[in-house]
């Protein structure tokens, strides 16, 4: 951490809360295990979010600081021994809690989500302060001018632009290919009609055993699937799908009648194995399904 950084960690979380008596007082039981501790509560985020929950009748004055080496603050470690110097010298001088406040540290390595909720930014810091004032006209906060965002923004759009001025004649056609754009619909068509939202949502297994030693590709049910099922379904609508498209679009363009009726019956074999394939799926997850299309 940076000296700045520090600096803050190490004064702007202190804090003085103060709420009416209750009957459920927490302060006697803390101050028990400050007393014992005979040095600042050693905090973490549940025990942090616990001493400073409202409504409460003491006072918690908490150091947020960052102890360990990786994290690189040298000022928080010189600083640590000077606070604990404070909760000694407190525990000392009022051992019955008249005054009715607790010290504690809390090290980044225990409270991450603590240091989450502090400000980080010069209006979350104005906000704090203006809650802390009394009623009346503050000052607000005005940023300077950033030259270096605002030059590294124009000098962006201005490349992109000239690499749009110059590449244009290569990515236009490629944009208004309708070839291109009805492979990438077909292809999140099937993706969706498999399934593929279901396993994320569910986080199916990928496969089963069947309970004989070997493996099930398809769950039984129609509310239920699995990982590879979604594929093996996506695969053969998109085979329909080709075979399909071939039919109505390829095969008319074929010159020779010969090979144009290869063509029929090879595309025609190909759906109709297909379907017959799908078909024994259905009777898979419901044996109940009363069609079926020979070999399957």
């Amino acid at each position: 951490m940076k000296i700045s950084t520090a600096i803050v960690l190490g004064f702007l979380p202190f804090s003085c809360l103060a709420a009416k008596p209750r009957t459920d007082d927490k302060f006697p039981q803390h101050h028990a295990k400050f007393i014992s501790a005979s040095a600042p509560l050693k905090l973490d985020d549940a025990l942090y979010e616990k001493l400073t929950a409202t409504p409460r009748n003491y006072t918690l004055a908490v150091l947020l600081t960052a102890l360990e080496a990786r994290f690189g603050c040298q000022l928080c470690r010189d600083f640590q021994p000077e606070w604990d110097v404070v909760g000694k010298s407190w525990i000392r001088g009022d051992k019955k809690g008249s005054t009715r406040l607790l010290l504690g540290t809390l090290d980044f390595a225990d409270g991450k989500g603590t240091f989450q909720k502090v400000p980080q930014s010069a209006e979350q810091v104005h906000d704090w302060i203006v809650r802390h004032l009394p009623a009346g006209p503050k000052p607000p906060i005005y940023r300077p001018m950033n030259y270096v965002r605002l030059v590294a923004i124009t000098t962006a759009i201005l490349g992109l632009v000239s690499f749009f001025s110059v590449a244009s004649p290569y990515i236009i056609p490629i944009i208004r290919n309708r070839n291109l754009w009805a492979a990438i619909s077909l292809i999140t068509i099937l993706l969706f009609t498999s399934g593929h939202m279901f396993n994320h949502i569910r986080k199916i297994p990928y496969v089963a055993g069947d309970g004989k030693g070997g493996i099930s590709y398809f769950a039984g049910g129609f509310s239920n699937q699995f990982g590879l099922e979604t594929q093996i379904i996506a695969a053969m609508y998109g085979t329909l799908s080709f075979a399909t498209i071939a039919l109505a679009l390829r095969v008319p363009r074929m010159v020779d009648p010969r090979k144009q009726q290869i063509a029929v019956f090879v595309w025609g074999a190909v759906i109709f194995g297909m379907y017959s394939f799908l078909l024994s799926v259905f009777r898979i997850k419901n044996g109940g399904y009363p069609f079926h299309l020979p070999p399957f």
